[in-house]
């Protein structure tokens, strides 16, 4: 795989450092070859085995490969968790509605009936959950 065309695919999957010329870590010299500055992932787990395998600071491991040291602990605890797949970053925010559990959203699927304000109205009396009508609607799949 070219140079070019590692870079496009780093791109295009979300997956280029943030900051590749603050990585000044010595694996990562411009044209070595395997290894790319502009590499998140690879980046990330260099950072994490120069800490844990060389016995580098954290400050510095993080600073050479250009995280701060708040940023080595996330991703510390993020591959602590998950293993490599922690590397790849998380999306931000809510995973779904809170309050939209299963059965309410099969509730909404198969037994309510009305508009969404309606159906809405009907979980808070079943549920005693209050939802917006769009939310009813985007669960309907409308």
């Amino acid at each position: 795989m070219s140079h070019a065309s590692r870079l496009r695919a780093l791109a295009e999957s979300g997956l280029v450092h943030p900051n590749p010329a603050g990585v000044r870590a010595p694996l990562f010299v411009p044209d070595a070859g395997f290894f790319l500055a502009a590499d998140k992932v690879q980046v990330k787990y260099e950072m994490l085995r120069a800490h844990l395998v060389e016995g580098q600071p954290v400050t510095d491991a993080a600073s050479v490969h250009g995280y701060s040291r708040a940023a080595f602990y996330l991703v510390s605890a993020s591959f602590e968790q998950l293993g490599m797949a922690g590397l790849l970053d998380q999306p931000r925010g809510r995973r779904g509605p809170v309050k939209l559990r299963a059965e309410i959203a099969e509730f909404i699927r198969t037994t309510a009936t009305g508009s969404g304000a309606e159906v809405a109205a009907q979980v808070a009396d079943r549920f005693g959950v209050r939802l917006h009508r769009r939310t009813v609607e985007r669960a309907r799949g409308r």
